[in-house]
């Protein structure tokens, strides 16, 4: 009961701060210069045309009325209409935000597997030319621009190598019906496994691109924490009772030093889903990100608005997930 208590509590707090999202994004959206209408019938429209457009679209009316109309939509779960394509946002962002939560997924596999043993190894033997080269590395991985390391791959592993794809989500002579459009899971339903060693493959380098700064900066974190655990008492307990330094590590150390590596996990994660703009555009991967870029050279308020909500919540519940892992991991800790 104490666990559903403090979720149901952590969920009511979403409401102020997803209120208060919506007002700065709907500020700063509205203070980008350009008028969407202009930006629609083009520079030659007639202010007859622009008039009647701005009406229709209810620009004409007071910024705060605006506001307003947008948050009564949002409540009853219509997160409007695209002003470009008049579509319905709320089904015209799910295969775009699909395509980033897989790319998400797969950066942070790849992160998380590298970064944390690098760590562990690291704090393991440290001092040691592991150590030393990982923590190098991971400097290293901190510092590089995503673009640049992108531009490498794809120069280096598609263009001169050959092995992996460039660009996209998949090939175009392997078309994948899209169902869940997550890919992988849409060629697992049909059957498919040569679209989903295609997908596979279009996978690898932008996860590598978008994953490298997440996997420095937890490879870091978790040689941090992992240091500070083996110098516990029950770490030398445990080690003169015999035990092997492989389980006492893996089992007893890294257990222990979980908590600010699942912190950093969940953070990057959510920055991951609204942050991965550069890696979309330099692959051309069709993500919610270069969605919301796209609306704003295109002034499409609605779509800018609903896009950074859906991320903002995402985020949120992401982190309240990172809190609720907390208990798993370490028992002591109780939520009253």
């Amino acid at each position: 009961m104490a666990l559903v208590s403090y979720t149901l509590r952590r969920l009511m707090m979403l409401i102020p701060v997803l209120i208060g999202m919506s007002i700065v994004v709907f500020c700063i959206t509205h203070a980008i210069p350009g008028d969407p209408a202009q930006t629609i019938l083009g520079e030659k429209a007639s202010p007859k045309a622009l008039a009647e457009l701005r009406e229709q679209l209810g620009l004409n009316l007071p910024w705060y009325q605006q506001y307003f109309d947008y948050v009564g939509k949002v409540l009853t779960g219509n997160l409007g209409n695209s002003l470009h394509t008049k579509a319905g946002i709320g089904q015209e962002i799910v295969p775009y935000l699909a395509a980033t939560a897989e790319l998400t997924l797969f950066s942070m596999l790849f992160a998380i597997i590298i970064g944390v043993n690098a760590g562990i190894i690291s704090a393991w033997k440290q001092n040691s030319w592991f150590d030393y080269v990982s923590m190098l590395i991971a400097l290293i991985g901190v510092s590089m621009p995503i673009f640049w390391l992108g531009l490498m791959e794809q120069w280096f592993f598609a263009q001169e190598l050959k092995w992996l794809p460039s660009i996209g989500r998949d090939d175009a002579r392997l078309p994948i019906n899209p169902i869940t459009h997550f890919y992988i899971i849409d060629s697992i339903l049909a059957g498919r496994f040569d679209q989903l060693k295609d997908v596979f493959m279009h996978l690898i380098l932008p996860s590598i691109a978008l994953g490298t700064i997440p996997m420095a900066i937890i490879a870091r974190i978790t040689r941090s924490s992992m240091l500070e655990v083996m110098r516990s008492d029950f770490i030398r307990t445990a080690k003169a009772k015999g035990l092997g330094q492989f389980f006492v590590v893996y089992k007893h150390a890294l257990k222990n030093a979980l908590i600010p590596v699942l912190t950093i996990i969940g953070l990057q994660t959510g920055m991951l889903l609204g942050g991965a703009v550069l890696t979309e555009t330099i692959f051309g991967w069709p993500g919610v990100g270069r969605y919301i870029y796209t609306a704003i050279g295109n002034r499409d308020y609605p779509v800018i608005q609903s896009g950074i909500l859906v991320i903002a919540t995402i985020f949120v519940l992401i982190n309240l997930l990172v809190d609720l892992l907390y208990a798993y991991v370490d028992p002591r800790i109780k939520y009253r």
